[in-house]
């Protein structure tokens, strides 16, 4: 019975890490550009977009594709950047075991 109780309260220690860890990606950012800078996003370890800049030179009316593929660009990158690292946070107090359903 010891066992369990010291494995609870492990299981407990490690969600209020994860809690923790939590609330700190919330209050990180990276950010990623695309078009040698002429599209910026900053996206939060818990990827939420909180900027996005645009050069007015990448505005064109005529080729409005191409600034939808640079937004869609630097966006991407920058949700990898910070999934990227919300992992290596998680994999700290994990020691690298995954854990599904967490994130």
């Amino acid at each position: 019975m010891k066992n369990l109780g010291d494995l609870m309260k492990k299981a407990q220690q490690m969600k209020a890490n994860l809690d923790k860890v939590q609330a700190e990606l919330a209050e990180k950012e990276v950010e990623a550009s695309a078009g040698g800078g002429m599209v910026t996003a900053t996206v939060t370890g818990n990827q939420e977009i909180v900027s996005l800049k645009i050069a007015p030179e990448a505005v064109d009316p005529d080729d409005v594709e191409m600034l939808e593929d640079l937004v869609r660009a630097a966006v991407n990158e920058a949700i990898k950047k910070s999934r990227e690292m919300m992992s290596e946070e998680m994999a700290k107090i994990t020691g690298g075991l995954p854990l599904p359903g967490i994130f």
